[in-house]
C-alpha cells in the first residue's frame, strides 16, 4: 500500500499560500498605480465628454 508524502504536500501548500500572497500584492499595486495615473479632480469614466451645459 503506498504512503502519503506529507512532506510535498506541506512544501505544495507552503507554495500554494506563498503565490496567493505575490497575487495579492500585485493586484493591490495595481490598484494604487491605476489610481495615481488618473488626474485628481476627474470622476472615472467621464474621459471624452463634452460639457452639456455649455
Amino acid at each position: 500500500m503506498a504512503r502519503d508524502n506529507y512532506s510535498y504536500k506541506k512544501y505544495a501548500r507552503e507554495l500554494a499560500k506563498k503565490k496567493k500572497k505575490e497575487d495579492k500584492l500585485q493586484r493591490k499595486l495595481d490598484k494604487k498605480n491605476a489610481a495615481t495615473t488618473e488626474e485628481p479632480g476627474q470622476v472615472p469614466g467621464e474621459e471624452g465628454r463634452a460639457n452639456p451645459g455649455l
